[in-house]
């Protein structure tokens, strides 16, 4: 799974967008896994499924091979065969395109690594599943190139753009909601901290995983298989001191 030029070789051979995001990524964005959808237009959404793959398949071998500031949409455009009034009628610019690709890929994401259902947490298992699913997240990553992490660099970058991030904000908004939810489950099982706002739960859990992901895709290819395999278990670690009551 991975993209642009390797998502050619991976999921697009499949009929599919597998990208990243990375997010792949994302630390953050994965733990969002049981109920992130896309967010994108609804007009998007209906647009025939031969155009709207051709043109997230040409977005992804583009941000690929150009990265997020290099990426032409006159050639996205070109090689997908969309006019650019079409595309401004699905997208307000180039950041919320490669938003929506992110979105995309990272459905195809949460599908790959499987379900994480609040409801089945218990007291006995809530930290042990969240360490799993972590798992299961990096395994997917390592399993293909390095699409999911370049998506990540990318999609940091742009949210490091004040001029063009609001459209990172729609994915930040649907993590802030799980998070919320993760939490509060552990409260009713008595395993997360319920002494402090939690709002400020939210934010202290949202902000570490951020510097979680972006260490992790700034130093990816750094990391050799055992490191990267003990990344969940020190990761989750960090979560848990924290919120432990």
């Amino acid at each position: 799974m991975m993209a642009g030029t390797a998502i050619a070789a991976a999921g697009i051979r499949r009929g599919v967008i597998l990208s990243w995001t990375a997010w792949s990524i994302l630390l953050v964005l994965n733990r969002e896994i049981a109920i992130v959808k896309p967010m994108s237009r609804p007009r998007f959404d209906k647009l025939e499924p031969g155009k709207r793959q051709r043109l997230l398949e040409s977005a992804a071998e583009e941000f690929a091979a150009k990265g997020y500031d290099g990426a032409s949409l006159n050639r996205i455009l070109a090689a997908s065969g969309i006019s650019k009034s079409s595309l401004y009628y699905y997208f307000d610019d180039k950041a919320d395109l490669f938003t929506t690709l992110v979105e995309q890929s990272l459905g195809l994401l949460f599908r790959e690594v499987g379900e994480f259902d609040l409801r089945k947490l218990t007291r006995e298992n809530y930290w042990a599943e969240c360490e799993a699913l972590y798992r299961r997240c990096i395994a997917t990553m390592s399993s293909d190139d390095t699409w999911y992490v370049k998506l990540g660099r990318m999609f940091y970058r742009l949210r490091a753009d004040q001029a063009h991030s609001a459209p990172t904000e729609r994915l930040f908004d649907a993590a802030r909601h799980w998070v919320g939810a993760l939490l509060a489950r552990g409260q009713e099982l008595g395993v997360v901290r319920a002494d402090m706002p939690g709002s400020l739960l939210v934010d202290c859990v949202m902000g570490m995983g951020e510097a979680l992901d972006r260490w992790a895709v700034s130093n990816w290819e750094t990391l050799d298989e055992e490191a990267r395999h003990s990344m969940a278990g020190e990761h989750v670690d960090l979560f848990r001191r924290l919120l432990t009551p």
